[in-house]
């Protein structure tokens, strides 16, 4: 039976910015250690992030702080999410892809699986042409970027858009989001979902191809 596989993108796809400080400082020109914070890999140092996870703050709000505290490291005012991406991670974007989240993808694929994303800010924080450079990106079957459509996840009807774009079941779909607020729509709309442990992307992936392979 062909069911699909529905990935957020920052987080799940790609490695978050936490764990690329290193290239981040040598892409800035920062001492080693300069950038702290860690979000969920030291949520105890973390204080913006704590605030965001018990939703005092938004995510999007979450990162213009960070954008606005590393800009003004480097002594640079950034005042759209691509320019703080971009100075971060330069032109190639594919050298902070998870292997895992390739490898999953390549699997559903191979399994006959349909793939979607479904994301909060996807161009809105890498920019419109970074797709370009990701050739991957012609795998998935649809992509529902709420740069565009305005809705956010945890609403309900943004999961809509993936059941509705690719003609399946709620309970056909497999949904993976490091973002536990993220899981509440997908649970109101009775969506199968994993939450993703950036700590452990091996584990979470194994968690989602098995749901995918065992159906509703």
């Amino acid at each position: 039976m062909t069911r699909a596989l529905v990935l957020d993108f920052g987080g799940v796809i790609s490695k978050t910015l936490f764990e690329t400080h290193d290239l981040s400082e040598a892409a800035l020109g920062l001492a080693p250690g300069t950038l702290s914070w860690r979000g969920p890999f030291d949520p105890a140092n973390d204080a913006p992030w704590r605030a965001m996870q018990a939703g005092e703050m938004t995510e999007r709000d979450y990162w213009a702080l960070r954008m606005r505290e590393t800009g003004a490291l480097v002594s640079e005012m950034w005042t759209e999410f691509p320019q703080f991406v971009g100075r971060l991670r330069g032109a190639d974007p594919a050298s902070v892809i998870r292997p895992e989240a390739l490898d999953a993808i390549a699997q559903a694929k191979a399994a006959g699986h349909r793939l979607a994303i479904l994301s909060n800010e996807l161009d809105l924080f890498y920019g419109k042409d970074f797709r370009s450079k990701l050739p991957f990106l012609a795998d998935f079957d649809l992509i529902i970027d709420a740069t565009y459509t305005g809705v956010l996840k945890p609403d309900p009807r943004a999961f809509a858009f993936v059941t509705d774009g690719l003609g399946l079941p709620a309970a056909d779909c497999v949904f993976v989001d490091d973002q536990a607020k993220n899981l509440r729509g997908a649970h109101a709309v009775g969506m199968p979902h994993v939450h993703f442990d950036v700590t452990r992307p091996t584990d979470s992936y194994a968690r989602a191809l098995t749901l995918l392979s065992q159906g509703a």
